[in-house]
């Protein structure tokens, strides 16, 4: 298995592998909407504001994950994980963990302080995130499930207060992915 930065000739692989993996997960119509997402990050957002990694095995992706630029009210360098996929046929070998921690290792390289994401905190807390609250750091959009709030510090064990209104990418900033 291969671990690398993504190259825009892949753009297209990478789409497919976030359709194929949340069609067969939740079904084709959330599947078209991931990849749509993926796509449209990948292709709207300003390469300072992105990182994309993906695994291969046997020059094939099998998973991909996602990083954009969050803005917060202290400015700090932070990013948010959304989304990732592994192949289906893939999954349970850790390869999202081990895709989670290279990415986690990239980012910390290169400065970036916090990093959030938006789902199940059981799977999450395994590779360092933490709930918190909207109280504690606002999410972008209005979340529905609250609880799937979480943030790690990439440069401390404490995550800070940060008051004021945050901000994500474009292709994020829609309230049916929140």
């Amino acid at each position: 298995m291969n671990f690398s930065v993504y190259t825009s000739a892949k753009v297209q692989n990478i789409k497919r592998v976030f359709t194929d993996t949340f069609s067969e997960s939740e079904g084709q119509p959330e599947g078209e909407i991931i990849g749509e997402l993926a796509y449209n990050m990948l292709v709207q957002t300003d390469e300072k504001e992105l990182y994309c990694f993906i695994a291969e095995e046997d020059k094939q992706i099998i998973g991909a994950i996602i990083f954009t630029k969050m803005t917060l009210g202290n400015n700090a360098n932070a990013f948010i994980l959304s989304p990732i996929a592994v192949n289906t046929m893939q999954q349970g070998k850790g390869i999202g963990q081990s895709l989670i921690n290279y990415g986690i290792n990239m980012l910390k390289k290169d400065g970036v302080e916090l990093l959030f994401t938006y789902g199940d905190p059981n799977y999450y807390s395994k590779v360092g995130y933490q709930q918190i609250s909207e109280e504690q750091i606002k999410a972008p959009q209005k979340l529905s499930l609250p609880h799937g709030w979480l943030c790690q510090s990439l440069t401390s064990n404490v995550i800070p207060i940060v008051k004021g209104d945050t901000s994500c990418v474009e292709a994020l900033n829609k309230a049916e992915y929140w």
